[in-house]
């Protein structure tokens, strides 16, 4: 039975008519509380001393010259140098001047050492603020706040740390732009050196290697093949000075076998025999020398060395000829001289002129032929140097190769540097005329009017949720606690017996009264608590 009394009472379904039986007992304690928490939150709130926010906003702009043509030479991570900037205008240092300054930080309550100070003023200042471009999330700008009990301080440490955000911004860019050029000009210097020092390797080189650089084989080949026709020519000079050697040499036989010849034609003479003379070996010679003349002009020239040379045997020749007849028309007074001494030899000077001038050619045929030789030894040896130079290019090229690739490369890191130099030199004329991406101001510090905090209308809302949950607590404790029952249901609760009847409540008419009362003061008091807190709420709003 009682197992069914409990399934039922589990069963049964949510009344509103207990809840507001409560609420009718239990509204005053419930507004008063309400009204009691909400009070003491809101009273709480003009108790606190009020604290004034003032911020600026700062607009990154971008360089006054497009990037095509100056490029910046400085970091274009704003937020690292954002960052940097920050730390730099936090330091201690910046802190104190800033406070000695406007005498921050005065008085009753407030830190007394620097260190303190400083930590209160960089809690007081924040976090700086990031405006970012939704689409490419780059910084556009950037919020300053501060926060303190006077609106007209805050708005001058707003000020001062605007001004330093600037200042700071150029003076760090001027700075970066400024160590960049000096690094880049270092760099220089010393690729400039090593230029130097490459150039004066390869024309050390050059100069050691002079007539066997690769650019000179051609100039070689040439005068290699020029000291070969020289030494052709001269090899054919020296072959026709020894013929010419040879043939004057037989012309003085001749002329020597002519004048034995003449003698014995004049003592024959004295004696009634005859003897041949030379003449006719001379017309021979001419003969043979015409003969070789015509042969060598259906080859060559009348310019080329041989014909002129057999030309001049010819010329020679005739004159030995002539001055061979000349002496035989000599003869008879010769004859009548050997007739009366015929053992004395007659030696006339007209006729040993021929075998002198033959004498006189054959030393300088000998002459021509020293000459000749020396002159092809020298060629010689001009040639074998120059072939010596023409063996040894492939390897003086590779050390060339390997010298003019390494001035070639210190050339092209030379000439990079050089422009780099030149774009950040540009760049850092651009920063010192604060024409590179600057900071600038777009609202002055603001003078705030109302206290940032305590939000006092925030707080008359949490003193109302305040008040709501003490009542409530209070009256489902007050509930839990009470033990006397309101409701038969509660009754049937303790009672497992049915019930029979119900005896109805007999009221006189001193507690319809007191019922009546009960109600009034109740709607009184609600009216109270709620024309408290929207009066409340109302002075928060226009006191805030």
């Amino acid at each position: 039975m009682p197992e069914e009394i409990i399934e039922e009472n589990a069963t049964q379904p949510f009344e509103i008519g207990r809840y507001l039986d409560i609420v009718r007992r239990r509204h005053m304690i419930f507004l008063i509380l309400l009204l009691l928490g909400w009070a003491a939150v809101w009273g709480s709130s003009w108790l606190l001393p009020a604290r004034y926010k003032s911020s600026t906003l700062i607009l990154v702009e971008e360089p006054a010259m497009p990037k095509n043509y100056v490029v910046p030479n400085v970091s274009d991570n704003l937020q690292d140098r954002l960052q940097s900037i920050t730390q730099q205008i936090l330091s201690r240092t910046r802190l104190l001047l800033i406070i000695d300054k406007l005498h921050l930080y005065q008085g009753k309550g407030q830190p007394s050492t620097p260190d303190g100070r400083v930590d209160k003023m960089r809690k007081d200042i924040g976090d700086i603020e990031l405006v970012k471009d939704p689409t490419t999330q780059a910084i556009t700008a950037f919020r300053i706040n501060y926060t303190a009990p006077d609106p007209h301080i805050a708005q001058q440490v707003t000020s001062e740390l605007t001004n330093l955000f600037i200042d700071e911004n150029l003076k760090v860019q001027q700075q970066e732009s400024e160590n960049t050029t000096q690094f880049i000009e270092s760099q220089l210097e010393t690729a400039r050196a090593s230029l130097a020092d490459q150039d004066s390797k390869v024309r050390a080189f050059q100069a050691t290697h002079e007539g066997e650089l690769p650019t000179e084989e051609a100039t070689n080949l040439q005068v290699l093949s020029g000291l070969q026709s020289q030494l052709q020519n001269e090899q054919d000079a020296l072959n026709a000075a020894r013929q010419q050697n040879v043939y004057h040499q037989s012309l003085i036989e001749q002329y020597h076998a002519m004048n034995r010849s003449h003698r014995a034609t004049i003592s024959g003479s004295a004696s009634g025999a005859e003897a041949p003379t030379g003449v006719e070996v001379i017309d021979k010679q001419l003969d043979a020398l015409n003969s070789k003349l015509q042969a060598l002009k259906t080859r060559y020239t009348d310019q080329y060395p041989e014909v002129q040379q057999v030309k001049d045997e010819i010329a020679a020749t005739e004159k030995t000829r002539e001055q061979t007849i000349a002496s035989l028309k000599k003869a008879p007074v010769a004859k009548e001289q050997n007739a009366s001494n015929p053992t004395d030899e007659i030696e006339d000077p007209a006729q040993n002129a021929p075998l002198l001038q033959l004498d006189s050619q054959l030393k300088a045929d000998q002459l021509e032929i020293s000459n000749r030789q020396n002159s092809i030894d020298s060629l010689k040896s001009r040639i074998s140097d120059y072939q010596a130079r023409l063996s040894g290019e492939p390897a003086v090229s590779q050390q060339l190769s390997d010298l003019t690739r390494g001035y070639v490369q210190s050339q092209e890191n030379y000439n990079d540097l050089l422009k780099k130099e030149q774009d950040s030199q540009m760049a850092t004329s651009m920063e010192q005329m604060q024409q590179g991406e600057r900071f600038m101001m777009i609202d002055p510090p603001s003078l705030p009017l109302r206290p940032d905090s305590p939000n006092r209308l925030k707080m008359c809302e949490a003193g109302f949720g305040a008040g709501f949950a003490l009542g409530l607590l209070v009256v489902v404790l007050l509930e839990f606690q009470d033990d006397r029952l309101f409701s038969d249901r509660e009754i049937g609760k303790l009672v497992s017996a049915p019930f029979i009847g119900e005896i109805p409540e007999i009221l006189e008419p001193s507690d319809t009264r007191r019922q009546k009362l009960r109600m009034a003061m109740g709607w009184a008091m609600a009216a109270l608590v709620f024309g408290a807190i929207l009066s409340g709420s109302a002075f928060s709003y226009l006191h805030s």
